[in-house]
């Protein structure tokens, strides 16, 4: 599919070599002179016909000498491109799977029963008593009574008025009037005109059309068959049956007899003895006259604490009395039992199996098309266009103007101003006065008491016995099996296939051309003379186109002959001379598609 591309330059490069040999044959690249001493034979039209003529029918008076022209057959080299389809072999990878057996391990559970020994605590209980002696403080209360003297300080209030001047700030208010003097910006608008120039590109659209050559590669399908190898796993079961052990737990109901820790609550009624309380006594004090101030002055006493006991409560509280009790419990322990049970399960193996089948596949191939499409297209041109407006404009300017007004404002003054008030008030004197009471009070002294109680309390002790259980466990044990399993292998498989590639084949077909053939100038005058006519040379031996080097005819008269080289290998100079339209030049050395000339003339030959 790479190569392709190369197919339509090939084409086109058949088709402008073509052309430029039929345009070299019916330019005046190369001149055919029917002189009667050119050697060679031709061909020439008869009717509708192409026939072969001896020398003096090509050249004659009356044919092609009167006519000025005469028709050739000329060989045309074409280069075709043919579809030819090769066999050839690629290498694939194939997978097959071979059977293999394969020593393999499992791991079967298996439950073995066995004997164990263990140790259990047993607890055992004992009753035991002991005496406890303890002692309790007792409470003695005794009432005492005692005189205390104290001061008290009585107040004597007493109502008395002063008087009191003050000054108050009173707020006096005043009216003004101001005139003030301001300036206003007032706008003053103007209208105006100016004309603006401008200059607008307007499209112009023209309609040209474009013939373009393009390829298309149509897919052509081809419809290909072939097997396929595959392997199907089929699920086989199959149903076995295992047994398995299995331990049970069964209840075992038994009664046993608990000591059982009870009692109950007893209300008991104590008298509780008052708490400590500091307080503070002060100690009479003592009077004396102060000559000084002629009065009498009293001097209070010193203050001391002193802890009084306070009054005893009687109080009620709970007391729990314990007690033993007996009582039988029924209880249930499980024991374990072994069982055997059979398990019925399923096993998948899988059994392979080949099939083949047939599968369809679709092979695309690419075929290239030469295709020509006239392609219509617009182009916009701008073409500027000066246009001319009247604008008109507003001209916004600020004119001052002065103006005035009167504005109102109220001025505060404080004035001060003398006021006086009468006040009354109290005033608190103490006088101290002498007062005396009596205090009974309780005392409270702890008596110890020896007592004695009987206490009942439990031991309990511990005693070890050994007992014997089954204990079911379960083991692995190995067991070897074996199994067939696929193993998958690759091999190298040669297939072949078929490719269509397109080989380039040169065809020639004879195509017919008019060639032009002026009168030929067969006399001359004199040798260095132009040549005039046939008539002034005298024979045609003597000055004709094959001597005319010795005559001395002018260039213009013989034209160079062509070129009758034979053929030489196409060197890459002349393809590209044939592409932009170049004549090939004779004798270049290279082999050239068509001859550089269709008959080879006797003049320079």
């Amino acid at each position: 599919m790479k190569r392709l591309w190369l197919l339509p330059a090939l084409a086109i490069i058949a088709i402008v070599s073509g052309a430029n040999a039929a345009h070299a044959a019916y330019s005046s690249a190369i001149s055919y002179q029917g002189c009667s001493s050119c050697g060679g034979g031709g061909t020439v039209v008869a009717g509708d016909s192409v026939v072969a003529a001896a020398p003096e029918a090509i050249v004659s008076e009356g044919s092609a000498a009167g006519s000025g022209s005469y028709t050739v057959m000329r060989t045309v080299r074409e280069t075709v491109m043919e579809q030819v389809e090769e066999t050839r072999t690629r290498v694939r990878n194939e997978t097959y799977y071979v059977d293999q057996v394969v020593n393999r391990t499992r791991m079967v559970p298996e439950t073995v029963q066995r004997e164990v020994q263990y140790t259990v605590m047993v607890p055992t209980y004992e009753t035991r008593e002991k005496t406890i002696n303890y002692t309790v403080n007792k409470p003695v209360y005794e009432t005492r009574s005692r005189v205390i003297n104290y001061t008290v300080k009585k107040p004597v209030y007493e109502t008395r008025q002063k008087t009191i001047n003050y000054t108050v700030c009173k707020p006096v208010y005043e009216q003004h009037q101001r005139v003030i003097n301001y300036t206003v910006k007032k706008p003053v608008y103007e209208t105006r005109t100016k004309t603006i120039n401008y200059t607008v590109n307007k499209p112009v659209y023209e309609t040209r059309t474009k013939t373009i050559n393009y390829t298309v590669m149509n897919p052509v399908y081809e419809t290909r068959t072939r097997n396929i190898n595959y392997t199907v796993y089929n699920t086989v079961k199959e149903q076995k049956v295992r047994t398995e052990n299995y331990t049970v737990r069964v209840p075992q109901t038994y009664t046993k007899t608990i000591t059982v820790k009870g009692g109950h609550w007893d209300t008991v009624t104590e008298t509780v003895p008052g708490p400590m309380i500091r307080r503070t006594v002060r100690e009479p004090g003592t009077s004396y006259f102060d000559a000084a101030t002629c009065k009498t002055v009293y001097c209070p006493g010193k203050c001391r604490v002193e802890c009084v006991q306070g009054c005893p409560k009687t109080i009620c509280k709970k007391v729990w009395v314990p007690t033993c009790e007996q009582k039988e419990v029924c209880c249930t322990k499980y024991v374990t039992e072994c069982r055997t049970r059979e398990i019925p399960y399923t096993v998948c193996r899988r059994v392979p199996e080949c099939r083949t089948k047939v599968c369809e596949y679709k092979v695309c191939r690419m075929v290239p098309e030469c295709r020509t499409k006239t392609c219509n297209y617009t182009v916009c041109k701008m073409v500027p266009e000066c246009r001319t407006k009247t604008c008109e404009y507003k001209v916004c300017r600020m004119v001052c103007e002065n103006r005035q007004k009167t504005c109102n404002y109220t001025t505060c003054k404080m004035v001060p101003e003398c006021r006086t008030k009468v006040c009354n008030y109290t005033v608190c004197k103490m006088v101290c006065e002498n007062r005396q009471k009596t205090c009974n009070y309780t005392v409270c002294k702890m008596v110890p008491e020896c007592r004695t109680k009987v206490c009942t309390y439990k031991v309990c002790k511990m005693v070890p016995e050994c007992r014997t259980k089954t204990v079911c466990h379960t083991v692995c044990r190995k067991e070897c099996y074996q199994e067939t399993i696929k193993v998958a292998k690759c091999r190298k498989v040669c297939e072949p296939y078929t490719v269509t590639k397109c080989v380039p084949r040169v065809v020639c077909r004879q195509v017919p051309v008019t060639v032009c053939c002026p009168a030929p100038c067969c006399d001359a005058p004199a040798c260095g003379d132009a040549c005039g006519g046939c008539d002034s040379c005298g024979s045609s031996s003597a000055c004709g186109c094959d001597a005319a080097p010795a005559c001395g005819c002018a260039d213009a008269c013989c034209e160079p002959a062509p070129c009758c080289a034979p053929k030489k290998p196409c060197c890459l100079k002349g393809l590209f001379d044939k592409l932009f339209n170049k004549p090939a030049a004779c004798g270049c050395g290279c082999e050239v598609i068509e001859p550089c000339c269709d008959v080879a003339p006797a003049c320079g030959c």
